[in-house]
């Protein structure tokens, strides 16, 4: 072989590990890239999630709230109900008034805390009183003084009741 020949292989093999060198820098720098970016997809796929829950602990908050003040509303519509009236319009009336009341609040997603005849639950219930009665089960509800309502898991008003034995 040539000097001249040994010299353009050594110049190619050089170009050759140069071109080697740079691509796995390349190549390094490219995978360097892609894990940040799928880190930082995963980040903001995280955030998307947290401000969603965000948004609707918030909602059910406020919706919660809401309801709170404008069950003693309903309170009185159920009251005014169970008095005695000659006058079958105005009863009528307030039923149809209670009806459309309740039609509103379950659309919202609330819903009436189920208590006489329950076991007494302190997540749930509020006792007021206590009876004695063998006719009755341990811890069981046996009148509701007022009803308790709730918006899925959470509790915007307990049942207040009296509990026998």
């Amino acid at each position: 072989m040539s000097e001249k020949e040994e010299i353009v292989e050594e110049v190619v093999e050089k170009d050759e590990t140069t071109e080697q060198n740079e691509l796995q820098a390349k190549q390094q720098e490219i995978d360097e890239l892609t894990d940040r970016y799928k880190r930082i997809l995963a980040e903001f796929e995280n955030h998307k999630k947290r401000s969603q829950k965000e948004r609707e602990g918030l909602y059910n908050s406020i919706l919660s709230d809401i309801v709170e003040v404008m069950l003693p509303v309903l309170d009185n519509l159920e009251n005014a109900l169970k008095v005695e009236t000659s006058d079958e319009n105005y009863k009528k009336g307030v039923e149809l008034v209670l009806k459309q009341f309740q039609d509103v609040l379950k659309s919202k997603g609330v819903e009436e805390i189920k208590a006489l005849g329950e076991t007494f639950d302190p997540e749930v219930h509020e006792a007021v009183s206590s009876v004695q009665d063998d006719s009755k089960g341990e811890k069981e509800i046996v009148q509701e003084y007022r009803k308790g309502y709730k918006i899925g898991s959470k509790i915007v008003r307990h049942s207040m009741v009296v509990v026998a034995n």
